[in-house]
This record gives C-alpha cells, structure tokens and sequence, in this order.
C-alpha cells in the first residue's frame, strides 16, 4: 500500500510540475519573442530611458512571476527526486536483472554523428504538449539510462541550466529508451527551443531532475553538448 500511495503521490506531482512548465512556457514564449525583452534583458535604451517599445511594468510582473514559477518548479522537482529515488531502489531490489535485456545493443557511440542538437530549428518554437501523467510515465522514470553526456561546451545552455559531464539520461522530455534515439533526441530538442524541458538523469548513483531550454547562444547547436547512446 505504501508503494500504491507513492506512485499516486508522485503521478500528482508530475501533474503539477507539468502545469507549472506549461505556464513557464507561455511565459518565457511572450519574453524571447523577435523584438522582446528576453528573460534578463535591459528595459532601457541605448542612452539610458526607458524603452518604450515595451509594457515595462508587464514585463517586470511577468519576470516576477516566472521566478516564482522556478522555485515551485524546485520545490515540486526536489520532492519528485526523493519519491523517484524510493521507487528506483523498490524496484531494483527483488531482483537482480532488468527485464529489458541489455542497455548497449549496438554499442553506439555519438561521438562521430552529429551533436543531437545540432540541427536544431529556429522556428521550432511549438510548446510541448504533455499527456496526463499515468503509471507507465512513472516507471519510465524509474527505468535505466539510455545515454550519457560526454560533452559540454563552456557557457552552453546545458552547462547553465546544471548538466553535468558524465550525467546518465533517463528520460529528455517525451524520450526515452527505443529506437532512433538520435533523431528522436535532436527533434525533442528542435521542438522544445525556448522552452522548459524536463529532464531525468543519474548522477553519481542517485536520480535527478532537470529543466533545460533548448536555446540560441554563441555556440553550437541548442544545447551545447552531447549524447552518447549507452
């Protein structure tokens, strides 16, 4: 029963925290938009007024909201963490096997494709529409990582939004382990530009959750760092 209650528990939160992006998301989407403040930019011009080409107080309440909104996305996601963490070693423990065969079929190594984001879109600008969450979304959650990162660029998107070199993936947005994982990778990300993704990793034996946002910066891609299919 407890394990019931648990999964009822984090299924809810799951819910939550998809309500909390989809939020994010439209908010972020009026920010970033072609002639828009950004998400940190200057609200004054070149010789120091106010712009006018803007609803500065709009701006400032929007803002303000969406650092709101991150910090019940933390609440939310640390909370999922330590639930995900009780079910991933409920589920490890009776047995000692996983029920899907091997993680590394075709022994793939990204490292001579291209990056998964590479090709990203710039108007691939659609925000992510998320199913209601169900049992099956959490025992994805609970599965084995399908990927590793084996790359980051310096002041890339990954790097700022807390990826980490040697970080497991085991599920980037809606992906998670099957086929085509390499294209399916690049077109979440494609798909996602400018918005809050949520992603689950391993790192250093415990479960992790994520946001990253597919973006724009100087370098490569929109991420700035690479996959390696396990």
């Amino acid at each position: 029963m407890v394990g019931t209650d648990l999964k009822a528990e984090t299924m809810k939160l799951m819910e939550k925290r998809t309500a909390v992006e989809a939020e994010m998301n439209v908010i972020i989407e009026r920010l970033t938009q072609p002639g828009g403040p950004g998400l940190s930019g200057n609200l004054v011009d070149s010789e120091g007024f106010p712009r006018t080409d803007i609803d500065i107080p709009v701006v400032r309440a929007e803002r303000r909201r969406l650092s709101e909104l991150r910090n019940d996305h933390k609440e939310i996601t640390d909370k999922l963490n330590e639930n995900i963490q009780v079910l991933h070693s409920a589920r490890l423990a009776p047995r000692s096997a996983p029920a899907n065969g091997s993680g590394d079929a075709a022994g793939l190594d990204l490292r001579n494709t291209s990056h998964v984001d590479a090709t990203g879109s710039e108007s691939s600008r659609n925000i992510i529409q998320r199913d209601t969450p169900s049992d099956m979304d959490v025992d994805v959650i609970v599965s084995r990582p399908f990927a590793v990162v084996d790359e980051i660029a310096d002041g890339s998107p990954a790097a700022e939004d807390g990826l980490q070199l040697g970080d497991q993936i085991v599920k980037f947005g809606n992906v998670e382990s099957g086929d085509d994982l390499l294209q399916r990778l690049s077109s979440e990300a494609q798909a996602s530009q400018g918005h809050a993704l949520t992603l689950v990793a391993m790192r250093q034996g415990a479960l992790i959750n994520l946001t990253v946002t597919p973006r724009t910066w100087h370098g490569r891609g929109l991420l700035g760092c690479h996959f390696r299919i396990l």
